[in-house]
């Protein structure tokens, strides 16, 4: 005899209120660590080394599981973006991210290149979307209107917050909240398709900023093992009070002074040699053939190109640009909505912090040329101080013959008397705009590149002398004034082994360092340009000028000290070049290896990023290995040109410079702000290249809560004043009317982003930056109210919130149908 069991409509649904419920509380009593219930319903490893937000002490890296193992070449795996640990409580199955577009990535991303290919010779990207769109049809508004009515009203969330933020700690001031079962505006089903895929793309960047040991927002990526680690590493690195200095304590000793190989890190005996465009490391450097080769790393090439695909069509993707675009609107809207209600109590909260204000807070320019980061004024000054000064030293060597600085402006027919800034001509103007051959023009004085080499190059027949002095002079200016700091960038070609070792003999040689001032290497995009001379044979030579020295002085840093010093005040990589030429190249599996692209095009963006950091993956493995710093990519990325390079340097980048295109990619613009990717923007800059001052979407960016700061990119073409990082902050206040509060959240940005140390941060923002959302504000340091602070953390994890709901309810619903499938049925 069969047995049935029936259940009822009613307990059903008592179920499905009950889970919800469950669920709704769970997620108040995290303090909004919303990401955290998705992330253990998935079964996603975590990337080891853990990432962290930081640049801290950390311990060797530990070892991978046997399942990540390629056991054909004994090489770390990437592993899917469909897998993290945990099932969650209400959940006994594993969440779906499929979507309509699986198996139609490849297809959808050709396409989108091809048309780009297409359409190049448009002076922007053709991704603008209108200001209506989207529309739904009427027959969505219906469902969508039937589905409210005949679905629970459950205002869980909402009873408990007034609730949530009565505990101890919480700032009070007036909210905006958004009751409803659905608040986003777009259909469920829609809003299911965007939810995944946003949660998809999140995955794919933490997988490849953990894997390169950057950082990954830490409210997106919280989990209980990474905060337990972390909280473990912080405790050793901030001994501080809060009521200590907010000035760093300075070394009494010059970094570069101590140069005995005894007090040197010793040779570990490896050895290195690249291997299809990636550094391989091997035990034994004698016998490279015939060692073990060290597990090292790094991304998979066909893995990385088919994330690559995904990313593309998912921003091309109808429901999740609308979903995007709505929510994108619903921030700026929003945070008008804050100002008005609050602007004054964040007013009258800096008031009342005593000594700061704008003027004495830590600012950082996190985007700025050394070879331009003086002005005109100081360069004309230099110019004529050296010709009075040493007039009869030879600067230039032409055709076997020395020239001195008098006879080289002798040839010239000018004197000291003559120079001007007008002479100079190196300030872009009106004619620069779209014309970035141009622009580069301007780098030489007078139009002379002699002059150039002669006074802002460190590689030239005085190995950089003139050039040393001039930074040197704007370290002291930026000591003089105390609370501005830069990130100086200085250019590494790749045509020439012995360029490393020769840029840091001029950093050494010269005495050229500051506390203010931390070093980033740009790398140009000029392949095409070395190839054509006949400098470089194929791409991967260019690729071993550029890293072998680097994993050689790791290994050994006896043989390359100077190299060895100045490594130790640089933070990261820079990509460079003018954006907008056209790419006629698709980076995919049929393109040609780095030792066989021996063609007279140059290789595309997207190829450029990927090799350079796949091996700075290896090499910050092998440095975290020996107790070294890391360093992290920050490349120049979408100022112009097509929208893919933004996809990029989302997937492997901790920072990018201009960002401008993300104001019409709304997709990408919005998993920016999800994954909080730092942004430095330089409207002075963009204004004179590519994009009008009233366009630029810096206001906007910063209303929705994306991480941008302001940077002054090239002083020298662009700016008039001493300061110029000030010009910048004071032309963004007045044209788009920022209050104080807006202008030190700029601030406090970029310090966040910036390449220096924890131990730094932690004088400039507070021993507890770290923590999230007012907990980690220091208004005594940093002058923005914890008002402005609160909103942003409690707008941020709202919005997790929001895709981490919809998934686990449609689950629910899964599980729900499941049950009443069951109730029907024999047990």
């Amino acid at each position: 005899m069969k047995l049935w069991s029936w259940l009822s409509i009613a307990e059903i649904r008592k179920r499905r209120s009950d889970l919800a419920r469950c669920r709704t509380t769970e997620h108040n009593t995290l303090h909004f660590s919303l990401f955290l219930s998705l992330s253990l319903s998935l079964h996603l490893p975590l990337p080891l080394p853990l990432p962290l937000p930081l640049p801290l002490p950390l311990p060797l890296p530990l070892p991978l599981p046997p399942s990540l193992v390629d056991p054909r070449g004994a090489r770390h795996l990437l592993t899917s973006q469909h897998s993290l640990p945990g099932i969650p409580v209400a959940l006994k199955q594993t969440i779906d991210l499929r979507t309509s577009m699986d198996g139609k990535y490849k297809e959808i991303a050709e396409e989108l290149f091809s048309r780009s290919l297409a359409e190049r010779d448009m002076l922007s990207a053709p991704y603008e979307f209108p200001e209506d769109s989207p529309i739904e049809q009427l027959e969505e508004r219906q469902q969508r209107l039937q589905r409210q009515i005949s679905q629970d009203q459950s205002q869980a969330f909402m009873d408990l917050y007034p609730k949530e933020m009565e505990r101890e700690g919480e700032k009070e001031y007036q909210r905006v909240s958004i009751s409803g079962e659905e608040k986003c505006g777009v259909p469920f089903t829609d809003l299911l398709d965007a939810a995944k895929c946003v949660v998809k793309a999140l995955f794919i960047r933490e997988k490849y900023i953990g894997l390169s040991m950057q950082s990954f927002c830490r409210t997106t990526y919280m989990c209980n093992l990474q905060l337990h680690i972390y909280t473990k590493c912080c405790i050793k690195t901030a001994q501080m009070y809060l009521d200590q200095t907010v000035h760093p304590p300075v070394s009494a000793t010059h970094p570069y002074e101590n140069q005995d190989p005894a007090c040197m890190p010793p040779d570990i005996g490896y050895g290195c040699k690249m291997v299809n465009g990636v550094v391989h490391i091997y035990t034994k450097k004698d016998s490279m053939d015939t060692s073990t080769e060290l597990e090292l790393p790094y991304p998979d090439l066909s893995e990385y190109i088919a994330d690559m695909n995904v990313m593309t069509a998912l921003i091309i993707n109808g429901p999740v640009k609308s979903f995007c675009y709505r929510r994108l609107q619903y921030l700026s809207s929003k945070f008008q909505m804050h100002i008005l209600l609050n602007e004054m109590k964040e007013l009258a909260a800096q008031k009342k912090v005593p000594h700061r204000d704008f003027y004495n807070i830590r600012k950082v320019d996190t985007h700025i040329h050394a070879s331009s980061c003086m002005n005109q004024k100081h360069l004309l000054r230099f110019i004529k101080r050296a010709m009075k000064k040493y007039p009869g030293e030879i600067v230039h060597v032409e055709r076997g013959k020395g020239q001195t600085l008098m006879e080289v402006f002798q040839t010239m027919n000018l004197t000291a008397f003559d120079l001007s800034v007008d002479t100079l001509d190196m300030h872009a103007d009106r004619n620069t705009f779209h014309r970035f051959d141009k622009f580069n023009a301007k780098y030489n004085p007078i139009g002379e590149s002699i002059l150039r080499e002669i006074f802002i190059k460190t590689d030239n027949h005085l190995e950089g002398k003139y050039f040393g002095h001039i930074i040197k002079e704007v370290m002291a200016d930026l000591e003089e004034s105390k609370y501005q700091n830069v990130e100086l960038r200085l250019s590494i070609y790749g045509r020439q082994r012995d360029e490393w070792d020769k840029l840091a003999q001029w950093a050494v040689k010269h005495q050229v360092y500051s506390n203010n001032v931390r070093w980033l290497l740009q790398v140009p995009r000029l392949f095409d340009v070395y190839h054509t001379k006949k400098q470089l044979s194929n791409f991967q030579e260019l690729l071993e000028n550029i890293f072998m020295p680097l994993f050689e002085v790791t290994i050994d840093p006896t043989n390359h000290r100077e190299l060895h010093l100045f490594l130790q005040h640089v933070v990261g990589f820079d990509s460079v070049d003018d954006e907008s030429k056209p790419e006629h190249h698709c980076f995919n599996m049929e393109s040609p290896l780095p030792a066989n692209w021996t063609e007279e095009d140059n290789p595309p963006y997207a190829y450029y990023l990927y090799y350079m950091y796949a091996n700075m993956t290896v090499l910050n493995h092998l440095r975290r290995q020996r107790g070294f710093n890391t360093l992290v990519l920050r490349p120049h990325c979408g100022e112009a040109g097509p929208i893919h390079h933004l996809v990029s340097g989302f997937m492997l980048s901790e920072n990018i410079s201009h960002g401008l295109l993300l104001r019409k990619a709304p997709v990408l613009q919005y998993l920016y702000y999800l994954a909080q990717i730092g942004i430095a923007m330089s409207p002075l800059s963009n204004n004179s290249l590519f994009l009008s001052y009233h366009r630029n979407p810096l206001p906007e960016y910063l209303s929705r809560g994306l991480m941008v700061s302001l940077s002054t990119d090239d002083p020298l073409q662009f700016h008039f004043t001493k300061e110029p990082l000030m010009e910048e902050y004071s032309i963004a206040a007045q044209v788009w009317k920022l209050s104080s509060c807006d202008m030190c959240e700029l601030a406090r940005n970029s310090v966040l982003m910036s390449g220096f140390s924890h131990k730094v941060k932690s004088y400039w923002l507070g021993p507890h930056y770290i923590k999230e959302g007012q907990e980690g504000n220091d208004i005594r340091r940093t002058n923005v109210p914890d008002i402005r602070v609160a909103y942003r953390y409690e707008t941020m994890c709202e919005e997790l919130n929001l895709i981490t709901q919809a998934i686990r309810t449609d689950e629910l619903e899964a599980i729900t149908e499941e049950e009443g499938n069951l109730c029907m049925g024999p047990v």
